[in-house]
């Protein structure tokens, strides 16, 4: 049957090209697309051509196609029906595909098909909170309100006694953080013992830095694809014996590696998805058809974009 997905051609240029699918192998299931997700920060770097030649191989997507820089079929959050069963796929923006069934992760009833998208987003997000490892009464800040920092901090703000603080430079992002409940400011409380940067900046990383707390720890959530931040170690990161942790979601945590494998990570990310207070995070949707010509705009600000494939024209 045809297919068609979406493609990064040239730096900050897509085009939707049509594949003809062989009948599903063995241990495969074909799904029917109903929405894929975009993910900003990666994404954003994948489609400008920004991933450096050294991660090409950590930078590849479990389903993607062609190779870094260009062409390349990349993405990694599609929701799409399988024996009219929903499931979530770590698949990039296609009407239609085959995808091993171990890697088709069961929707839960209690999550809207649009708001699983964020299930990529969740899971990095509670990645991040293992490897913070936070305790009960903690000042946490979390620098960076886009949909994986405020993830972050949905999570973080479920433990007991903990006051977290969300910061961003953007008041329209620190409006959505008040909306779910947490501190939000345009300047940084002092004295905090965890921080999670994610605003994948220089600045950002700064302001965590300076936030921190006598013998506080800093979790880097961010990537900086091929810039290299400049970060002040010679001031105050000794003295105050700060720890910079480096959190990817490429690795479950090893707090929780022995315990949990990648489909029971990814499960218990689309459990956390069933507040419906999460549906802030998602922007209105955009047609897969019209992907080719509004993804340099979905890329260039917002939070989860949703795309929609109910109008794509794929049978199976």
């Amino acid at each position: 049957m045809q297919a068609r997905a979406f493609w990064t051609i040239a730096a900050g240029r897509g085009e939707i090209r049509t594949e003809t699918l062989p009948p599903p192998a063995p241990g495969t299931r074909r799904i029917r697309t109903l929405a894929t997700g975009i993910s900003r920060g990666t994404e954003a770097l994948v489609f400008a051509g920004r991933v450096p030649p050294g991660q090409y191989a950590a930078m590849r997507a479990p389903l993607m196609a062609g190779d870094f820089p260009f062409p390349i079929k990349y993405g990694y959050a599609a929701v799409g029906l399988a024996e009219d069963a929903r499931v979530f796929v770590l698949h990039p923006h296609q009407d239609v595909f085959d995808a091993p069934a171990a890697m088709c992760i069961p929707v839960p009833d209690a999550v809207p098909t649009h708001r699983a998208v964020l299930a990529a987003n969740m899971e990095t997000a509670l990645n991040i909170a293992w490897d913070a490892a936070a305790l009960p009464g903690e000042r946490i800040l979390v620098v960076g309100a886009g949909v994986v920092g405020l993830l972050t901090a949905y999570l973080l703000a479920r433990i007991p006694g903990c006051l977290v603080t969300v910061v961003d430079i953007d008041p329209a992002r620190l409006a959505i953080a008040q909306a779910l409940g947490y501190h939000a400011s345009l300047h940084p409380p002092d004295n905090q013992d965890l921080v999670v940067h994610a605003s994948a900046s220089e600045a950002g990383l700064r302001t965590a830095l300076a936030a921190c707390a006598f013998e506080a720890r800093i979790v880097e959530a961010s990537w900086f694809g091929d810039r290299a931040p400049s970060l002040p170690l010679g001031e105050a990161f000794h003295s105050r014996r700060l720890r910079l942790i480096s959190s990817q979601v490429g690795a479950i945590s090893p707090a929780m590696r022995a315990r949990r494998s990648y489909a029971e990570r990814l499960a218990t990310a689309l459990a956390l998805l069933a507040d419906p207070a999460l549906d802030i995070l998602l922007e209105p949707p955009t047609r897969f058809e019209d992907l080719p010509a509004a993804m340099p705009r979905l890329l260039a600000g917002g939070l989860c974009h949703v795309v929609t494939y109910e109008d794509a024209g794929c049978s199976v």
